[in-house]
């Protein structure tokens, strides 16, 4: 393991076991200390996040963009020192901490019997909302993760989510869909961050206006189980509160080669994601080049 790579274990595991035992008052000043301090110095992750609000919000001007992600960082950060601290959380504190609107499209599909897919952009804190699911609905579910480097660095956050009561697959390794597909045959819930896939497996999107890739995953493991697919999107407001909507079921195509059933399904989901940033943008946290236009090319197409 190299020396950045044991900097960055080290500082995870910090987080993890120091902020989760601050108070939250000071854990939520920490959090804006640093989040204001990144913010200033104006790194490739500030300026990357400017510029994708630049396409969400057109025609913003220097000042405005400069504003929003200022209030993007602090977003950002709520979400970490958040995270730090729900393994610490008692289950009211996390039944306290999100309130979802149109849940009867989740609870709905659920009692349907036929797997419900949850599909979700980077948006607010996830985490906070898959663990809510698991304690206050009762709904295990499964979900994937990244490898991450260093692989200390990957069990930690599978450790982390697994404690929040989910099941946690690695993205590579090619088992992950398959298994996923039996979880939802078996009436399951499988829940998946699914707003950015630089892979040539991508489906190309109009995103904002430009084209972006999304994963085909969500769309395919819909049209091969029968299950249902549901589009959700999170928002912070000034209360301790995280918001969400669950959207309306995303439908099959009736025609089409499963291509094309699979590109108009993932164009539905972005265009769900786009109406939950367009009216959050400082809670997406997406400080990553996404549009193929910003990509370089040998990274960005296939």
């Amino acid at each position: 393991m190299s020396a950045q790579d044991r900097l960055t274990d080290a500082l995870y595991g910090l987080g993890w076991s120091t902020v989760r035992k601050l108070p939250e008052p000071a854990a939520v000043r920490l959090g804006r200390t640093i989040a204001d301090a990144a913010w200033k110095r104006r790194g490739k992750g500030v300026l990357r996040l400017e510029s994708n609000y630049a396409r969400v919000v057109p025609g913003a001007s220097p000042d405005r963009l400069a504003e929003l992600s200022r209030a993007g960082m602090r977003s950002y950060l709520r979400y970490w020192m958040e995270s730090f601290r729900l393994p610490a959380w008692s289950k009211e504190r996390i039944a306290d901490g999100f309130t979802p609107k149109d849940l009867h499209h989740l609870t709905e599909g659920m009692d349907a019997g036929k797997g419900v897919v949850l599909a979700l952009p980077h948006l607010a804190n996830w985490d906070l909302a898959g663990a809510w699911v698991t304690t206050q609905l009762g709904i295990p579910f499964t979900t994937v993760a990244e490898r991450l480097k260093p692989e200390t660095l990957y069990d930690r956050f599978v450790a982390y989510r697994e404690g929040l009561g989910m099941e946690v697959l690695p993205h590579s390794g090619g088992s992950a869909f398959g298994t996923l597909a039996r979880r939802l045959r078996d009436g399951g819930l499988v829940c998946l961050v699914a707003d950015r896939d630089l892979s040539a497996s991508g489906v190309e999107v109009d995103f904002f206006g430009d084209t972006a890739r999304m994963p085909a995953g969500p769309a395919l493991l819909a049209q091969q189980t029968g299950a249902l697919l549901l589009p959700v999107t999170l928002w912070y407001d000034d209360s301790p509160v995280m918001r969400g909507r669950v959207h309306p079921p995303v439908e099959v195509p009736g025609s089409g080669t499963r291509a094309e059933k699979t590109s108009v399904m993932t164009q539905a989901l972005a265009d769900a994601f786009a109406t939950g940033i367009a009216e959050h943008p400082e809670d997406w946290h997406m400080l990553q080049r996404l549009w193929l236009a910003d990509l370089d090319p040998a990274k960005g197409r296939p």
